[in-house]
């Protein structure tokens, strides 16, 4: 006697021949889809990488930007802070002058005379702390960086070019000229 029923075994029958292997043909096509499929994944990978390597390099670069700007923009900070007071010292240093006159023209060694040196020596030092330096002439070598040639003189005491006398004192703040010195210059005669 048959076991079970018959349309059970039809049906396992037919289950049977939808899980076969397909034929030795759909093998060789299927391997060349997922071999064509593999190439493009390869492809799209390299693409990527690519794009990605890309993506770096520009990340990269505009990091430099920035920490080139911030550095720039800080240094930038940096120079106003200590140049700022340039325009203040400016408007003081005729204040020197007048002192200096003052001190050559009174040649005695009387109390207002001392009061007047204490507070010339006062606003000296005062200044000397914020950067403020007389530029140094008088025997120097004429430097037009520096000195303000207002006259050459023919002399043979003093080395060529170098300058005679100083008129009127520069000063600079740190590194940078606020005024220069108005000069004598030595030109020394042709034999």
């Amino acid at each position: 006697m048959p076991r079970g029923n018959g349309k059970a075994e039809v049906e396992e029958q037919h289950l049977d021949a939808e899980h076969e292997l397909p034929a030795a043909e759909e093998t060789e096509s299927d391997e060349r889809v997922s071999a064509e499929r593999a190439a493009e994944r390869v492809s799209e990978v390299e693409k990527l990488r690519a794009e990605r390597d890309a993506l770096l390099d520009r990340l990269a670069r505009m990091q430099a930007e920035f920490d080139n700007a911030r550095k720039r923009a800080a240094r930038e900070q940096q120079e106003f802070r200590e140049y700022a007071l340039a325009d203040a010292i400016k408007s003081l240093i005729p204040v020197l002058d007048s002192f200096d006159r003052a001190l050559e023209s009174s040649p005695e060694k009387s109390e207002f005379h001392m009061g007047v040196e204490l507070i010339h020596k006062q606003l000296q030092d005062a200044l000397a702390k914020l950067g403020v330096r007389p530029v140094s002439a008088k025997g120097e070598l004429f430097d037009p960086r520096f000195h303000q040639a207002i006259e050459t003189v023919e002399t043979s005491e003093a080395d060529d070019q170098h300058v005679v006398e100083e008129l009127q004192r520069g000063y600079k703040l740190k590194d940078r000229l606020l005024r220069p010195a108005m000069v004598k210059v030595a030109r020394n005669p042709k034999h």
